[in-house]
């Protein structure tokens, strides 16, 4: 009975030597593991720009609907989606005969419009109404002549009485005769102006009528009313165009420049125009950051302003004007508009991974004599590219570790090397 309990009690003696040989030996091997290696970057004064942003939306301010100004069928569609045009660039051809019949039709119906307007300036009517008042006149004379010879050989004897009757019965229907052609006459020539005057008319209906129909001729071929990018066609080939229809053809969208649009408040409005001497005409000179974060290479100005803050947001709309010759920007983006509103001296700057946030309170690991690290309370200011301002806690010739901040804690040794920034993707990767 004593055997087997002498031989645990051995068994555990064993068992515990053991566990202490191991102890021992993970303690010696971690004195003799080297310190941790952490990436730092040595806080040195600089410049800084100090930039304010605001969200943005891009815009074609001149976006031009393109419609047909007559009603026709499209016969050919010269263009393709996407394409740059031109102005004045032939977009689309409709079917033209029913419009080239039109100016035929009005060219032969203005040729006899002037054929009637010479034949009125001809006054044919009056010159023979004229010429029978010159031969009734010439009876007057005669039968005048006739009654004077007459009259004193009556009176003398000399002749019949009936001869003297006849004669002023002559006279008088002479006169008669005469009167009537005066009136004709007069009545002609009323006439013939009136007919000249009204073919007038006509032949400069007849010409405007021929000027519509050459301009209907003209506006078959739809052609772009601006240079720009354009949109797809909304009617095909065998459509039919109607100039009062709301469905426009197509768009055309003039990309260069390219307008943005943000909104500010009323503070950083006054703020951005600045409020010593009357708000600037343009302001200061606009960045565009796009929505994969590279900056947009051309700088913009601003354009307009709109004209009151809007009361329910307590916004004012701004929009501002960017070169845009490569057609990089489209309509629609989306982006950050920003510029520099204050230029500092002599400032600390550190990568933004050296900061660690821990609900209110931001700190960063330095390391110290005897490449010991030590933990500081830091306060931070604006953002400046991936870096932070940084207003306290970081002097000048203070290393700050960048990279390796798991691996450490306050006190311990590490093995300090310079700070390699790497682009994002290849942060990421690692």
């Amino acid at each position: 009975m004593n055997k087997p309990k002498w031989s645990a009690v051995l068994l555990i003696a064993i068992l515990a030597a053991l566990v202490g040989c191991g102890s021992k030996g993970q303690e010696k091997v971690a004195a003799q593991a080297p310190p941790p290696t952490v990436e730092i970057t040595q806080a040195a004064p600089g410049d800084a720009d100090i930039y304010v942003e605001y969200p943005g939306q891009t815009y074609a301010r001149n976006m031009v609907d393109v419609r047909g100004r007559v009603e026709g069928y499209i016969e050919k569609w010269l263009f393709r989606p996407g394409q740059e045009v031109t102005a004045g660039q032939a977009l689309y051809v409709l079917d033209l005969r029913p419009f080239q019949a039109q100016v035929q039709q009005a060219q032969g119906t203005l040729k006899q419009t002037e054929a009637d307007l010479d034949f009125a300036n001809r006054q044919v009517s009056l010159r023979q109404a004229e010429a029978n008042l010159a031969a009734s006149q010439s009876n007057l004379v005669k039968a005048q002549q006739d009654y004077e010879r007459l009259k004193p050989l009556v009176e003398q004897d000399a002749a019949a009485r009936q001869e003297l009757d006849a004669a002023v019965a002559t006279l008088r229907s002479a006169e008669a005769s005469v009167r009537a052609n005066q009136a004709n006459v007069e009545q002609t020539k009323l006439t013939t102006e009136t007919q000249v005057q009204s073919t007038q008319g006509k032949v400069q209906a007849q010409h405007g009528a021929l000027e519509t129909a050459s301009l209907n001729v003209q506006y078959g071929t739809i052609r772009a009313p601006i240079s720009g990018l354009i949109g797809d066609t909304l009617v095909p080939v065998g459509g039919l165009v109607n100039p009062n229809a709301t469905q426009p053809l197509t768009t055309i969208v003039p990309l260069d420049p390219i307008f943005v649009r943000f909104k500010v408040s009323e503070a950083q409005y006054l703020e951005f125009m600045g409020k010593k001497g009357g708000p600037a005409k343009e302001g200061p000179a606009l960045h565009l950051v796009l929505a994969d974060n590279t900056v947009f290479p051309s700088t913009g100005k601003i354009t307009n302003t709109l004209n009151q803050v809007d009361p329910r947001t307590g916004t004012l709309e701004l929009q501002a004007e960017f070169p845009n010759p490569q057609h990089r920007l489209l309509p629609g983006q989306f982006g950050r508009v920003r510029y520099v509103a204050e230029h500092r001296t002599g400032v600390i700057l550190i990568p933004q991974r050296a900061v660690q946030q821990n609900q209110s309170i931001q700190t960063v690991y330095t390391v110290g004599p005897g490449d010991k690290i030590e933990s500081r309370p830091v306060k931070t200011g604006a953002r400046v590219g991936d870096s932070w301002l940084i207003e306290q806690g970081i002097d000048p010739g203070d290393r700050v570790v960048v990279e390796g901040l798991l691996t450490v804690r306050p006190g311990a040794v590490v093995h300090p090397i310079p700070y390699q920034d790497k682009p994002a993707a290849q942060r990421k990767a690692s």
